[in-house]
């Protein structure tokens, strides 16, 4: 950990607030882009790295997500336009691990044709990655899974793929009304509350937790989604 005000001259020992902070999980040393996936059998990064990769229907804030867990102010860019993003797009992070950011799915205004292009990427992509290791699915807290969601849902449990439920933008409701969210989705979902994720790129709240469970996904024993 880098020196900082609170820390007392030449010893680089924190004190205070820093002191009691829990250390960071996932410290970002380098980033780089490797480039984007546009068609199914299109290109895709050959390294033996393993993958992470991030999905959601479109405008549940996947790029604010990412720039808040890589503390990046403009590592994925944050559209104003929902359903933008065609490609899937994948990034190199401390050498050690490809974060794929797939594109967002479901939204209202985009057309069936284009929907339809992307489906078979976005499946496509997780079917066939043998490195790939889990995917961190988001949800937003304020609405009820899609039936986009649960088919996202079903596809993942359907292949076996280690899932980590990340529920967003939880700064936009009292959090009072934020845990009774989190249990009616779990409840809908059928998951266990533990297995969800609160989280917020406003405040932050949530990164620490996402960026451990990243690490023991990491960590895991490899079981390689089937590439048949």
């Amino acid at each position: 950990m880098s020196g900082s005000g609170d820390a007392r001259p030449g010893t680089g020992a924190p004190t205070g607030r820093e002191a009691d902070a829990p250390r960071d999980p996932l410290v970002i040393r380098s980033l780089d882009f490797l480039g984007p996936m546009a068609t199914v059998d299109g290109w895709r990064p050959t390294n033996e790295l393993p993958e992470i990769a991030f999905a959601g229907r479109s405008n549940v804030g996947k790029s604010s997500l990412l720039n808040t867990l890589v503390r990046r102010k403009a590592f994925a860019r944050v559209s104003k336009t929902p359903g933008r993003t065609r490609e899937i797009n994948f990034f190199v992070v401390n050498k050690q691990f490809v974060l794929a950011d797939l594109p967002g799915y479901g939204y209202a205004r985009i057309s069936k044709e284009r929907q339809a292009e992307w489906r078979p990427l976005i499946e496509g992509y997780l079917r066939r990655s043998p490195v790939l290791k889990g995917i961190v699915q988001l949800l937003d807290v304020r609405h009820d899974p899609t039936d986009d969601d649960k088919q996202m849902l079903d596809l993942l449990s359907e292949i076996g793929l280690p899932t980590i439920v990340c529920v967003t933008k939880v700064d936009k409701l009292p959090k009072a009304q934020v845990a009774a969210r989190l249990k009616s989705i779990a409840k809908e979902l059928e998951l266990d509350e533990e297995q969800m994720i609160g989280f917020s790129a406003e405040t932050g709240a949530g990164r620490f937790e996402l960026a451990e469970a990243l690490v023991s996904l990491l960590a895991a024993p490899a079981d390689p989604v089937d590439a048949g």
